[in-house]
């Protein structure tokens, strides 16, 4: 075991802190990875304070991972030292059930290993994350950075970028399709941003009139204000696909009676019960509600060689690792536009 530095947390009430963490010794299959950039995610702030119930400590978030390749293990075929790579939200899983057979890790049916909070497979410890200065992780969760893109604006993709991209993807969005964004933030500016360059025409759908700049600067065609009952009555059937990235439990009625006959919205943020959809909004038309968490490896690999092609990164705020904690505080008043991003090389 090698001791590094990290940051991390040691219950619900503490701030983050400087602490040492052991990263394990190198096997034959592993990649050690120098992090040099690490994107916050809503999700440390949950795990930090155990909104989910199921957090152990001491934790040490980050899952949106870029660093350089320092050594590799022995059997290690894709990776050499200097490698740009990166790792997002798993770093294992069981490689055998029809889940990762399928080249969806994410829902591999004896659950993936979380990049934190999740059980180490080779040491039965706990995982600790990228607020670290190296993470060592099995080659097959491991994903190559393409060269031309900014790396610091690379790093929530891994998180961000996949969880938007995956159902885009795999419900085809293409060239033409008229494709709703469902709130912007972290999730919703990646949805923007990457429905765009798949060629749809894109429309930003929010509660708020003063995101339309922003929302046009990213990529959106045309802006809908969900609280303007006129402006939602005339799309009303228009749409072919609804990315809904809102993070809070809220009414999706209003936005299922935009869609097409047989299109599909699909359910990226709220993690929690919703309220009450009345049935009368899928029955007619053969709509669907669907549900999509985060990506394969294969996918998430496809997703940034998509980014390196169209030059596809975050909007992101560049902090010190000191900085944490009040980054924290700012991502829950919707304070930043539209992700922090740590440089790592200030943990020192």
């Amino acid at each position: 075991m090698t001791e590094v530095k990290a940051y991390g947390t040691e219950s619900k009430e503490a701030d983050l802190k400087q602490i040492k963490i052991e990263r394990r010794d190198l096997k034959e299959n592993d990649v050690e990875i120098e992090i040099l950039y690490c994107g916050v995610c809503h999700s440390d702030i949950h795990a930090a304070k155990n909104d989910w119930g199921n957090t152990t400590y001491t934790l040490v978030p980050g899952h949106e991972i870029v660093g350089k390749v320092k050594q590799v293990g022995d059997k290690v075929s894709k990776y050499k030292k200097g490698d740009l790579v990166g790792v997002g939200c798993m770093v294992d899983s069981c490689q055998e059930c029809s889940a990762c057979k399928d080249d969806l890790e994410q829902f591999c049916e004896k659950g993936m290993v979380g990049t934190y909070n999740g059980e180490n497979k080779h040491t039965g410890k706990q995982t600790f994350g990228g607020y670290s200065t190296s993470i060592t992780v099995r080659e097959e969760f491991v994903v190559s950075v393409p060269e031309n893109l900014d790396l610091k604006a690379v790093a929530p993709l891994l998180c961000a970028g996949i969880t938007t991209y995956s159902p885009l993807n795999h419900w085809n969005v293409k060239k033409g399709d008229k494709v709703g964004i469902i709130g912007l933030g972290g999730l919703g500016h990646m949805g923007i941003k990457f429905a765009h360059a798949m060629g749809a025409e894109t429309y930003m759908i929010t509660t708020s009139p003063d995101k339309a700049d922003d929302a046009k600067k990213l990529g959106a065609d045309a802006v809908l204000i969900s609280k303007n009952e006129d402006e939602m009555k005339e799309h009303h059937g228009t749409f072919d696909f609804l990315l809904n990235t809102v993070p809070v439990k809220h009414d999706i009625n209003p936005y299922l009676q935009l869609l097409k006959r047989d299109s599909t919205m699909v359910m990226v943020g709220a993690i929690e019960p919703l309220e009450p959809m009345h049935g009368g909004n899928i029955i007619m038309g053969r709509k669907r509600v669907a549900g999509s968490l985060i990506g394969g490896i294969k996918e998430t690999q496809e997703m940034l060689d998509f980014c390196g092609d169209n030059n596809v990164t975050s909007e992101i705020e560049l902090i010190e690792i000191k900085d944490i904690n009040k980054a924290f505080e700012r991502v829950q008043d919707s304070d930043v536009k539209y992700r922090f991003v740590i440089d790592m090389s200030s943990l020192k």
